[in-house]
């Protein structure tokens, strides 16, 4: 029964993962950006949602669509003001300025919001089957989760900017003969990378403490996952996801907690010499 509980946690973790790695995935795979500023746009998230929940007792779930909203004009007006002016040199460029804009914006949040921990606390109890135990917390941001990443792939896959954003990822040049505006849909794409983000965060304040010393912890969950589920991919995202956080919930049980980030960087290391393209990903672009 404790191996049944240990997956559980896993499996509720993963898909918390996978919700922090898709936008990050979306904006390396169409832009080819690694964005720094990744982790600090999830901690302003969880910071919206604890301030509108603290100070004017807005539920996090009614938040999370506000705090998305916010999220992705922000993430819009940095792609299309600042990143689309280097967006097409190379890539330890945009990292730089990726990197430049994450200390501004982690500073501001250190400087004005501190760097204490906070949690959104709902109190919604436990649910028990047999000698399995989880909170109830857990389980509705497993559910918002996976509900937001499946919404992220019917946008990709039925909407016209989610054509668009594929037809810029497989060819930019092509896209733009074809009257594609390319430099609004990497803003596009942007925001909604940072959407992801901002919703992620709204997710996390409601399960765990957050605070701006995770900034890097995020950040480095995302890359992994990236390489172990596939770049660009939003099922590879999810399966990343779910894979590191079972790993890192039965490594934590075998090994103790204190190994188990780094059971998850050895994972991603094998898996790059064994299968570059991640458990999901496609050489090339699908």
């Amino acid at each position: 029964m404790d191996l049944v509980q240990i997956f559980l946690n896993g499996l509720v973790l993963g898909t918390l993962y996978a919700c922090i790695a898709v936008g990050f995935s979306l904006v390396w795979g169409v832009l080819n950006i690694i964005n720094m500023l990744h982790g600090s746009l999830i901690i302003l998230g969880g910071y919206l949602t604890f301030f509108a929940w603290h100070y004017l007792g807005i539920n996090p779930i009614l938040s999370l669509p506000f705090v998305a909203v916010i999220l992705f004009s922000l993430g819009f007006v940095l792609q299309y003001l600042f990143i689309n002016k280097v967006v097409t040199e190379p890539v330890l460029t945009t990292l730089t300025l990726t990197f430049g804009l994450d200390m501004i914006l982690y500073n501001i949040m250190t400087v004005y919001f501190t760097a204490t921990p906070r949690r959104v606390t709902l109190d919604l109890g436990t649910v028990s089957l047999l000698e399995i135990v989880m909170p109830v917390d857990r389980l509705l941001g497993m559910v918002l989760a996976l509900v937001l990443t499946a919404m992220l792939y019917i946008v990709m896959r039925g909407s016209r900017i989610g054509r668009a954003i594929v037809a810029v990822r497989m060819d930019n040049q092509a896209a733009a003969l074809m009257g594609i505006r390319v430099n609004q849909i990497y803003a596009i794409t942007f925001g909604i990378g940072a959407l992801m983000a901002g919703a992620a965060g709204t997710i996390f304040a409601m399960v765990f403490p957050v605070t701006t010393n995770l900034t890097g912890a995020f950040l480095g969950k995302a890359f992994v996952i990236c390489v172990i589920g596939g770049l660009g991919s939003v099922p590879g995202a999810l399966v990343g996801g779910i894979a590191l956080g079972i790993i890192e919930s039965f490594s934590g049980f075998l090994l103790g907690p204190q190994h188990a980030i780094t059971v998850g960087f050895v994972l991603m290391l094998l898996l790059l010499l064994v299968k570059p393209t991640g458990l999901v990903g496609k050489r090339g672009y699908e």
